[in-house]
């Protein structure tokens, strides 16, 4: 699953006290003079940019600016850097990104012949592996939870699952019965959320004469009325709260899709594909279309990356090329689409890969594996997102994991979750997952603005825009020190990082507290553009 927040992550007041009842008068009843608005909470926004920004700015960003002013400036970046985005497409006709793409020069663009000889005809930006021969593709599927408890009901279907598997039945059955029922009851408080908007906005959009409500124009708005000023304090304490009416319209997508594709244990996409599931010795299968269904998430990290400016902000490596590798629908990626994307990707020459998804169980983890240690032999860096649940992943993993079924664990691999501009208390993102042990470093994750389809740009939140935060400065490293492997790249990015360990914060999650920042991950530190640099430096310059 793409690894945007759960929306319950935002429900951090209850309906009544974030979202009392506005009264609607027939008509306003004016007073020659408009009075004092009623109290609202100041409501801070994160500039556009602020991810790149440097702690001297009052953000703890990657000090990526800083970096192109003091140490970039006066050089050029040695090697074209190809990251693979093994994401949910990407608009190949974005204007910060149609010159990012990385382009297949060995094919021949739309001729129908395997041109190059290596298996997929006409994959000239990447390759769609939940796509079909008749170009169609697959844009909604399943949770692998509900793959599962569909097998665990049939007993043909227990039959197909490891024994590992068989005896997760009862637990895995009980598991989607609670996550159905949560969902049912999240959809039900974002349709009040969406009612509380449509009866406030109105007013909102007339008093401030504009059809577009943001934090800043609801905030100037000045009025005598008392629905007015209602509205606009409700506005203010939602925002405050980090609820937007962009929020409650995404959550409303998203959890009707979950009700209506990700639950649904009757619905199986998967003949679009037609490449008989189970087996996994079927490696050469989908489409060229790499830009298929929805690719808003895979445009966001794309953009984040490498893309050129726009929006207020920039992507990290200007002398990057994005490969387009689509794996990841609405709902569940499934394992065997990831080792072939992750393979297609290091055939095709990627340098790094970034994986921003994730999922609870992964029934041919097996098969991720030996994709992940072809990948590690040959010394690509592989950045993943640590997911949204709030979890500690030591104890609920998210697949993928770079810890191997029959022990060892990936070498060239760096596990991001995602850090907050609040800083302080909020420094880790309420909804990031973190762990001591598998969680090697944090980065800009919320609020951070970067390209959409359509030629547009909006903030995201989610570890999925941390993971290609660190995936950007990978390759930017890689770009102006090309000597350095995968493996020199890691260290660097992680002895680099700004140390945070002791500052006191809200433990992620439901379960409340506070922690040290430190607790969170390996390094406790956030990846920091411009020390790497500098750490890339020396290091190159110590060896002969």
């Amino acid at each position: 699953m793409k690894t945007v927040r759960p929306f319950t992550a935002l429900l951090v007041c209850a309906l009544a006290a974030c979202a009392p009842t506005v009264t609607t008068p027939a008509a306003p009843a004016p007073t020659p003079a408009p009075g004092p608005a009623p109290a609202v909470p100041v409501v801070k926004e994160a500039a556009p940019n602020w991810h790149l920004l440097d702690p001297a700015d009052g953000v703890v960003g990657i000090s990526l600016l800083r970096a192109q002013r003091e140490l970039l400036a006066s050089k050029q970046p040695k090697r074209t850097v190809v990251v693979a985005v093994i994401d949910a497409g990407i608009d190949t006709m974005h204007p910060s990104l149609r010159q990012q793409l990385w382009v297949n020069s060995r094919e021949k663009p739309n001729n129908g012949v395997d041109d190059d000889g290596n298996g997929f005809v006409d994959d000239v930006y990447g390759w769609n592996f939940i796509g079909g021969k008749d170009n169609k593709s697959v844009d909604h599927d399943t949770f692998e939870l509900t793959r599962l408890a569909a097998q665990c009901e049939r007993s043909s279907g227990r039959d197909s699952l490891s024994a590992d598997y068989r005896a997760k039945c009862v637990d895995i059955q009980s598991e989607f019965a609670r996550k159905h029922g949560d969902a049912e009851q999240t959809l039900m408080q974002v349709r009040q959320f969406e009612q509380l908007y449509n009866r406030i906005t109105p007013y909102l959009k007339a008093a401030a004469r504009t059809d577009t409500l943001t934090v800043k124009n609801v905030t100037a708005i000045v009025s005598s009325n008392d629905t007015v000023r209602d509205a606009r304090r409700v506005f203010l304490q939602l925002a405050a709260n980090g609820i937007t009416p962009q929020d409650v319209d995404d959550a409303m997508k998203a959890y009707s899709s979950q009700l209506q594709w990700g639950y649904n244990k009757s619905f199986d996409p998967r003949p679009i594909v037609g490449d008989n599931y189970p087996d996994t010795t079927i490696k050469r299968y989908g489409n060229r279309d790499t830009r298929a269904g929805d690719p808003l998430h895979g445009t966001h990290v794309a953009g984040i990356i490498g893309g050129k400016p726009g929006g207020g902000t920039v992507g990290i490596d200007q002398a990057v090329r994005l490969m387009a590798v689509r794996a990841v629908p609405d709902g569940d990626e499934r394992d065997k689409d990831i080792a072939n994307a992750i393979r297609y990707a290091v055939d095709n020459g990627a340098n790094v890969i970034n994986m921003s998804f994730g999922k609870g169980y992964s029934p041919y983890k097996n098969l991720v594996d030996a994709a992940v240690k072809y990948a590690d032999s040959k010394g690509v860096l592989m950045v993943h997102a640590a997911g949204n649940d709030g979890n500690n992943t030591s104890e609920l993993p998210s697949y993928p994991t770079p810890v191997y079924l029959d022990g060892g664990r990936a070498v060239n691999w760096i596990e991001v979750g995602a850090s907050s501009w609040r800083g302080r208390d909020s420094l880790a993102a309420s909804f990031s997952n973190y762990s001591k042990a598998l969680v090697d470093v944090f980065a800009p994750g919320v609020a951070v603005t970067s390209t959409v389809p359509g030629g547009g740009y909006r903030p995201e939140d989610g570890t999925s825009m941390a993971s290609p935060v660190v995936a950007g400065v990978a390759a930017l490293i890689m770009s102006y020190y090309p000597t350095l492997s995968a493996t020199d790249v890691k260290k660097i990015i992680l002895e680099s990082a700004t140390r945070e360990s002791d500052v006191v914060v809200a433990r992620p999650g439901a379960g409340g507290g506070s922690v040290k920042f430190g607790e969170l991950s390996a390094t406790g530190g956030i990846v920091n553009a411009y020390a790497a640099l500098k750490l890339a430096e020396q290091m190159t310059a110590a060896r002969p």
